[in-house]
């Protein structure tokens, strides 16, 4: 049976992690402070601690590679329409010549990593408030979709 510290440690590390939203790069400095802190004390905390570290960092590398989709198609059909002509009046700003009709393709699949990036957000907000009331009542929990990068 874990102790109360032990649960209400391996909560606020998991909520830690939600400082990315106030802090960059809160989601890995907290929650490697806290674990670092724990690993030897509790290997309930060092679980949870682990757990934390492994999703955001999971996270980070599909957000990396949602962006590797996304940036060079917006870029590349940005520069296929770069003779733009731009008109300026009192309040209207047209654009002229841009053309994406043979680029439908590439753009849904850009849109797509977009969303996707999107959803991968609020995901991460539900399951990061799941895990914390999971150890908060002393239960083991595993993030899914999470690559084992510290064991």
């Amino acid at each position: 049976m874990e102790k109360t510290s032990e649960k209400n440690t391996a909560a606020f590390t998991h909520l830690s992690t939600l400082s990315q939203y106030f802090i960059p790069f809160g989601n890995y400095i907290f929650p490697i402070i806290i674990w670092s802190s724990y690993k030897d004390k509790s290997e309930f905390a060092s679980h949870h601690g682990k757990q934390a570290l492994n999703f955001q960092l999971s996270l980070l590398l599909y957000t990396l590679i949602l962006a590797l989709i996304a940036i060079p198609i917006f870029i590349g059909i940005l520069f296929q329409n770069i003779p733009l002509e731009a008109i300026i009046n009192d309040e209207d700003f047209i654009i002229r010549n841009l053309n994406l009709e043979g680029n439908i393709g590439l753009l849904s699949v850009g849109i797509t990593a977009v969303v996707l990036f999107g959803l991968l957000k609020i995901v991460e907000f539900f399951l990061v408030i799941y895990a914390s009331i999971k150890a908060s009542n002393g239960e083991y929990y595993k993030y899914p979709l999470t690559i084992p990068f510290i064991k």
